[in-house]
């Protein structure tokens, strides 16, 4: 309970910072480039002008599982606005049990296999699901620890997508 505290003020802290600081004071999202298991490659800064959701989740996380459908809902209605979702799935198995899954739920945005390098990148990920809302210009805008509600979310893209 300690830990989850401090790491839950450590967050507020950065998200207050992150909110509030000038842009070229803010965090640049990392860089990462990652295969979909059809072989297309997923590059983090192609997708400058979009608002884009970075999650990192797992087939094994019941809040990871339970804001799939949010994300999948909401994807479908912000994608023509300039909204873009990638889904980093962390599992051990890799596509044995990412893909299965993906075709299950029907994801319809772009899942990719996370790596060692990409969890360092992006603060050594501790908790999943973990999410990194990234603004047009490739900053961390928000970020958030453990299952994202849709109206967070939405509120969080209708102020980055104007």
């Amino acid at each position: 309970m300690k830990r989850m505290l401090s790491i839950s003020v450590v967050l507020a802290i950065f998200l207050f910072a992150a909110c509030t600081a000038q842009p070229e004071k803010r965090q640049k999202a990392p860089n990462f480039s990652l295969q979909t298991q059809n072989g297309k490659v997923i590059e983090l800064s192609k997708l400058k002008g979009k608002v884009v959701l970075v999650n990192f989740w797992a087939t094994w996380c019941p809040p990871c599982r339970a804001e799939i459908p949010d994300f999948i809902e909401v994807y479908n209605t912000y994608k023509s606005k300039g909204f873009e979702i990638i889904g980093i799935a962390l599992d051990e198995e890799g596509w044995s049990k990412v893909a299965p899954y993906i075709e299950k739920v029907k994801m319809n945005y772009p899942v990719v296999l996370g790596s060692a390098k990409v969890v360092q990148q992006y603060g050594g990920i501790e908790g999943i699901p973990t999410t990194f809302i990234i603004d047009k210009n490739g900053y961390i805008a928000d970020s958030q620890v453990g299952l994202l509600s849709k109206e967070l979310l939405e509120k969080a893209l209708k102020s980055l997508l104007e």
